[in-house]
């Protein structure tokens, strides 16, 4: 097997992160990773904001907790506290993803996202894509939030992917063939 089906193969989703920091080296590759994802027509929907700022991280995990706590449907808040109440499981880095919310965004920065997982995995390191990001940007602080996380004017929460040294490993989730048709 290639090395490029090999990652993808063994990529799985890592929800307990190490403290450890990403390395110069491998936030500009997953930077690098991320930009070249391809997308419809070459638009490139996106803006890519990558945070290894550990305060900002716990800050947005802090206020994405007030949030699930003020929802009406407790179940999601209560999911995260049975999980150690951490949204962003400890990660030291997190590469948002804003989408001009244009034709085919949200299928390109889904692509970018993959990307960035995969290049995270094929560096040794943990990776979580995380649609949960968005939930601190859409509370009563979220225009602030965008603010602090340099969001362009008029771009909305794509996507999120939280990226970092597992502190354990997991197997890849089982293959529905199924969810499979081959036509010959």
């Amino acid at each position: 097997m290639n090395e490029t089906l090999k990652t993808i193969a063994e990529r799985y989703s890592c929800r307990d992160f190490a403290d450890t920091p990403l390395t110069e080296e491998q936030v500009r590759a997953i930077a690098g990773a991320a930009l070249a994802a391809p997308s419809a027509m070459n638009r490139q929907p996106w803006h890519v904001i990558v945070i290894t700022d550990k305060a900002l991280i716990d800050e947005l995990d802090a206020e994405g907790m007030s949030v699930l706590a003020a929802a009406g449907d407790k179940a999601g808040y209560e999911r995260i506290k049975s999980r150690g109440g951490k949204i962003f499981y400890n990660a030291p880095c997190m590469v948002m993803v804003a989408s001009d919310g244009s034709d085919y965004a949200s299928m390109d920065c889904g692509i970018l996202s993959q990307n960035i997982a995969l290049a995270g995995h094929s560096l040794g390191l943990g990776s979580v894509i995380c649609g949960m990001a968005g939930i601190p940007l859409s509370g009563p602080h979220g225009e602030e939030m965008k603010k602090k996380l340099k969001f362009p004017d008029g771009y909305c929460f794509g996507i999120a992917v939280l990226l970092g040294t597992a502190n354990s490993g997991k197997e890849p989730h089982e293959h529905d063939r199924s969810k499979l048709t081959c036509l010959a």
